[in-house]
């Protein structure tokens, strides 16, 4: 049977009519879906840029309200919530997400992330705990055991803290082997509480020899071996944070000091806290060659030549309580005193990521929670 050629005068036009129906249809759906979508999530979005946060939290209920099938919406409404520190509205929009049953597994993950963060900032760390291993083996089981390792450092649980880096190492995340070591070491601490002192030395041992070049161990070690009566010993331990931190002896320079005289080592002591400032001169090792050497005549040397070669208030001050500089009795008091008010600032250490200045030398700042971010050097000498 012939094909009749006159069909196709009337399909090709029939065609591109039905096309141009198309695409008007498609441009009509468009345009409709611009027209439903909810004003107020763009509305909290702009409140949001313009940081008004409050009118941005109501433009976003209202948009919940509208659509509340869209988990996005809910997202921002809790991460908003979160910001703001209203951590109990934040749990309830995350937990309204994980109890629909329509959620997909990413983003019923996404969900449990966020609410274990909720918990966390909330302070609620034993459900915070829960909620962080309900992540193991899902895309963000590695942040989930990050938050876990920083919980258990303010709740002070060394011993779980351990267990969590290890398993991050395990995982080449990174290198936790200083953390591991000063969580071994408060472990001792806490033996050495509990008058269980041969418990915190196999504690220290095992610190060593997961971080050699960490200071803590070192310094906790012969601290425990010279209150143990064991001077000979201590004067080892501190003996072998020089070898390999000599920055870090500072820190241990005047219990090195008094080990030796109990040890009734002085002079050797002293050929090596003498050899040590020549190296680095810093007032800890002249404190602690004072302590060996105390004549006074010997102290002013000492002083008037550092002085020379490196100014610094408290140096002065030692001095002048030494030689008195001619001033009356009334005189040297007053003068001593005000420059000890100088110098109590610069006697600080500063933490060198967050410039937190303290006294007594931390091995974990407590501003930012970093650990060994203190030079072992008093401010003035930094």
């Amino acid at each position: 049977m012939d094909f009749d050629l006159r069909w196709l005068l009337f399909a090709l036009p029939a065609t591109f009519a039905i096309g141009w129906l198309a695409s008007k249809l498609d441009t009509r759906q468009w345009k409709r879906e611009q027209r439903d979508a909810p004003k107020a999530y763009f509305k909290g979005l702009n409140l949001l840029l313009n940081e008004q946060q409050d009118k941005a939290i109501d433009a976003f209920i209202e948009a919940v309200q509208n659509d509340p099938d869209t988990s996005e919406l809910h997202f921002a409404l809790g991460n908003l919530f979160r910001r703001r520190g209203e951590y109990e509205r934040a749990v309830r929009v995350h937990e309204h997400l994980l109890q629909r049953g329509d959620l997909p597994r990413s983003e019923r993950e996404r969900a449990q992330a966020a609410l274990a963060q909720d918990f966390f900032k909330a302070g609620l760390f034993d459900r915070a705990e829960t909620a962080y291993a309900a992540l193991r083996g899902t895309p963000y089981e590695n942040d989930a055991e990050l938050a876990l390792l920083s919980l258990f450092e303010r709740s002070r649980d060394w011993r779980s803290a351990a267990d969590v880096a290890r398993r991050l190492e395990l995982t080449g995340t990174a290198s936790f082997a200083t953390r591991i070591a000063h969580y071994l070491c408060e472990l001792a601490l806490e033996a050495q509480v509990r008058n269980q002192d041969d418990e915190a030395q196999q504690l220290l041992a095992e610190a060593r020899s997961v971080a050699p070049q960490g200071a803590r161990a070192h310094v906790l070690a012969g601290q425990l071996l010279a209150r143990r009566l064991q001077p000979e010993q201590a004067m080892a331990a501190y003996a072998e944070l020089l070898a390999l931190n000599p920055e870090a002896f500072n820190l241990v320079a005047l219990d090195y000091a008094e080990a030796a005289i109990n040890a009734r080592c002085t002079e050797a002591a002293l050929q090596t806290l003498t050899a040590q400032y020549q190296r680095v001169p810093g007032m800890h090792l002249l404190h602690a060659i004072a302590k060996l050497e105390p004549e006074t005549a010997l102290q002013r040397q000492r002083l008037s030549r550092h002085l020379r070669e490196q100014t610094g208030l408290s140096a002065a001050r030692d001095l002048l309580q030494l030689s008195g500089a001619q001033l009356n009795e009334e005189e040297a008091p007053l003068v001593l005193t005000a420059i000890d008010r100088a110098a109590r600032p610069l006697q600080r250490y500063r933490c060198a990521a967050c410039g937190f200045e303290a006294q007594h030398y931390f091995w974990q700042c407590p501003g930012c929670l970093n650990w060994d971010t203190y030079p072992p050097r008093h401010v003035e000498e930094l």
